[in-house]
């Protein structure tokens, strides 16, 4: 399974270890899931995760160890700009990475997206997962 990570999903996992999120970023450590990434994709999580209002919940040196085992056991993936209208255009780079590699967007803002059965909330794809194995 191929797995795009919207950065929401990965500081939530960050902030929140028992949360819904931390059980998909597991999955993706644990080598459960794929996780496809570019060089977009990495300095977004990076630059987020390093900004100071998450300082007090995220130690200093773990962006940097992060992006490093990402860099690892990542699915290096450049995908073609779509044309499709975000709400958000700085979500443009893991909407064209989902669509264009065929995996699934795990974002907590969906509503950011079009609808399509790719996009999906971490609890949503969590039953998907569950469901799958049934």
């Amino acid at each position: 399974m191929r797995l795009v990570l919207d950065t929401n999903v990965v500081i939530s996992a960050f902030l929140n270890p028992e949360g819904t999120p931390s059980q998909v970023l597991k999955l993706v450590l644990q080598g459960k899931a794929e996780l496809i990434v570019n060089s977009k994709i990495l300095t977004e999580y990076e630059k987020v995760m390093s900004r100071p209002k998450f300082s007090k919940y995220i130690d200093a040196k773990l962006p940097g160890r992060f992006i490093s085992i990402i860099k690892n056991i990542g699915v290096l993936f450049d995908p073609i700009p779509g044309n499709i209208k975000l709400f958000d255009e700085s979500d443009r780079i893991f909407y064209d990475t989902a669509k264009n590699s065929n995996s699934i967007l795990v974002s907590g803002n969906i509503k950011h997206f079009p609808k399509e059965p790719f996009i999906m909330l971490p609890g949503d794809f969590i039953r998907h997962l569950h469901d799958s194995i049934k």
